[in-house]
């Protein structure tokens, strides 16, 4: 097993920026001032797959955005940090809350100010548009952009390592036969 893959299997919390991982990295205000992101739905699929599988997601940002808050919310996930203008206190504060270690922690970063939690992590990605000299840190580097798809490859990486994306999508499918059965009438093992 190379030591990428022995990372992974350590791997209990995924810690993710916000801009530029969890969105493109752009910052709208409306005419009334409200800021504005736009996240991307399968990112957040694949967070709530790593729920399911019992691995905890968190946010940690350097920005403070109601924005961010609501979609933590949304998705369930009880670990967000925001207004973290140095990022390793609040890091620590995540770690002591979900009461993991550093090497069973992966980070997902896309700028500089990353870089001391992606170091300090058992394993770090960041998406394919981050700065060079974090993709040059970074344990993977996705083939998709931040808030383009980047955190569910990362999220799939994580699964896949783990032995854990057969049992997901078997789940998938498997609901797909329990219904078809129930419809016919049927127990499950007669719709094979």
């Amino acid at each position: 097993m190379s030591a990428n893959a022995e990372q992974l299997q350590r791997i209990e919390l995924v810690i993710f920026d916000v801009d530029g991982v969890l969105t493109d990295g752009s910052i709208e205000f409306s005419s009334n001032g409200d800021e504005l992101k736009r996240f991307y739905a399968q990112d957040g699929a694949a967070i709530k797959w790593l729920q399911r599988l019992g691995l905890r997601p968190a946010i940690l940002t350097g920005r403070e955005s109601r924005v961010v808050a609501r979609r933590a919310q949304e998705l369930g996930i009880d670990l967000c940090e925001q207004n973290a203008k140095q990022k390793l206190p609040a890091y620590e504060r995540i770690l002591a809350a979900a009461g993991v270690g550093p090497e069973q922690t992966a980070y997902v970063g896309d700028d500089l100010l990353d870089l001391p939690c992606m170091v300090a992590s058992g394993w770090s990605a960041a998406p394919a548009d981050a700065r060079p000299e974090v993709r040059a840190r970074a344990d993977y580097v996705a083939s998709a952009p931040g808030g383009r798809g980047a955190v569910r490859e990362i999220i799939e990486t994580i699964l896949k390592a783990q032995g854990r994306w057969n049992e997901l999508v078997d789940g998938y499918v498997q609901a797909g036969r329990d219904w078809q059965a129930a419809r016919r009438g049927t127990k499950t093992e007669d719709a094979e």
